[in-house]
């Protein structure tokens, strides 16, 4: 058992930055109000990414009903939960009480973390990331093979893709393009953003923390310099990020079930039936069953139409079963702590509290009804389609000059100096630079994940069939 755990949450919370002469300033000091922390958030919040969110997949496709989440409001939605559970964590569970800067880090590290978690996948939601690993499978002899400067792990960054590693570069490297250091977050946030502490060649399937990876090879010094700076050891989770997993996983599992309701693929009492045969003895399903129940049985006597009452009682169940989930994470997490502390805690927090049973449930629920529904389906297969297409086309236009040595060459056609062009300023400027210490493939295989994973799933779709119009094809330019 650790004794001092205050001793900790200073590292956990260190609010220095990795620029030199960036230091912390504290509260109050000139005219800055707020804590290094809380500005993490403002620097997040008024990002580019942030703001590209709006026109990402979170499940069911972009349409025109407004009151289908999308990838923003699902990241605010973990924000606010996130924040929410730190609220309770410092005053009501008085976690590090002894830091009374840790009243307001706590949730303002939380809300960041909950915003930024998902800022790196690339269009189509979760399929995208599928698309991005296949097409370099498909192309590994000519991609990653063929060259003999990379490394087994540098290689399974592309065969691996992982959207969260991807946020860490984007957050670090991509953001900001006179230096090196992106938005320049606290040692505190960036290691608590880091949800899967390792490399991609050190996967391990039977570990939580381990089963994907949170960085690629380009970040790996600077995941040394985040641990070091904060306490941890390789591979080891910050535990404020459990509850940033635990806050995302209840906000899709109880969210997607209420959009599913929205977009008429099952309705209130399918859901409530589908958690009750599902998980018939457990006390949390039934709480919190029984009380959207009759809350539903109170409104069907005020004479809605169906789809009214469809909804308000599922808003009804969201907020208990939120409530319910919500104070199960902060239970466990407060026992689990001295375990996390010293980095043997390996389980996903909501099921290793109350509230597993009912939020397995809703995953089942969501399987079944939503995430296999055909509007779903199509988006998945237009993902892969699209982001194939674009990948051919960069890829041709990335490789395609007149000097192999030398990435800022000019381009060796006009259709690939077209192509080029249409990739972001600042991630060409990444990729050309001569500071930049990563072998040139892997900086031509990174400027080309750069690129599909800041896309919006609109501009993939008007980029491709705009690449279609000038004449790229696969097949004539490879």
């Amino acid at each position: 058992m650790i004794q001092d755990l205050d001793e900790h949450w200073r590292r956990w919370l260190n609010p220095d930055r990795r620029r030199p002469g960036s230091g912390r300033t504290a509260p109050g000091v000139g005219s800055q109000p707020r804590t290094a922390i809380e500005r993490d958030y403002d620097r997040v919040l008024f990002s580019t990414p942030v703001r590209r969110m709006a026109d990402k997949t979170q499940v069911f496709p972009l349409d025109r009903s407004d009151s289908v989440r999308t990838r923003l409001t699902h990241s605010h939605e973990v924000a606010n939960l996130a924040r929410s559970v730190g609220i309770d964590l410092v005053f009501n569970r008085r976690v590090a009480a002894g830091l009374p800067e840790a009243l307001r880090d706590v949730p303002a590290l939380l809300a960041t973390i909950g915003l930024a978690h998902d800022l790196g996948n690339p269009p189509f939601g979760h399929q995208g990331e599928d698309a991005i690993a296949r097409w370099f499978a498909i192309n590994r002899h000519q991609v990653l093979d063929g060259s003999g400067d990379l490394t087994p792990a540098m290689k399974e960054d592309f065969l691996r893709f992982e959207g969260n590693a991807q946020t860490l570069r984007l957050l670090t490297k991509l953001q900001l393009i006179n230096d090196d250091y992106g938005l320049n977050l606290t040692m505190a946030t960036l290691a608590a953003l880091v949800k899967y502490p390792t490399a991609s060649d050190r996967l391990d399937a039977y570990r939580v923390t381990h089963k994907k990876h949170g960085y690629f090879q380009s970040e790996s010094a600077l995941m040394e310099e985040v641990w070091a700076g904060t306490g941890l050891v390789a591979g080891q989770r910050h535990p404020l990020t459990w509850i940033m997993e635990a806050c995302d996983d209840i906000a899709y599992s109880v969210l997607d079930a209420e959009d599913a309701v929205k977009k008429g693929l099952l309705s209130f009492s399918d859901t409530i039936a589908f958690l009750r045969h599902e998980a018939p003895d457990d006390p949390v399903v039934t709480a919190v069953c029984e009380s959207a129940m009759a809350e539903h049985r109170a409104y069907r006597r005020e004479r809605l139409s169906p789809d009214e009452l469809n909804d308000i009682s599922m808003q009804t169940f969201r907020i208990r079963a939120i409530g319910a989930l919500m104070e199960a994470i902060g239970e466990v997490f407060i026992e689990s702590l001295p375990a996390m502390a010293e980095g043997r805690f390996e389980r996903e927090l909501v099921a290793a509290s109350r509230g597993g049973r009912l939020l397995s449930a809703l995953k089942a629920c969501n399987w079944q009804h939503a995430y296999r529904h055909k509007s779903v389906l199509r988006v998945e297969l237009t993902g892969l389609t699209v982001i194939h297409g674009l990948m051919d086309a960069f890829w041709y236009a990335i490789t395609a000059r007149s000097d192999p040595d030398d990435p800022a060459s000019e381009r060796a056609t006009p259709l690939a100096g077209y192509i080029y062009q249409r990739i972001s300023e600042n991630y060409r400027r990444v990729f050309e630079s001569a500071d930049n210490p990563m072998p040139l493939r892997y900086r031509e295989a990174q400027l080309l994940t750069d690129m599909i994973s800041g896309m919006t799933d609109g501009f993939a779709v008007s980029l491709h069939e705009e690449f279609r119009e000038v004449g790229f094809c696969p097949t004539t330019q490879a």
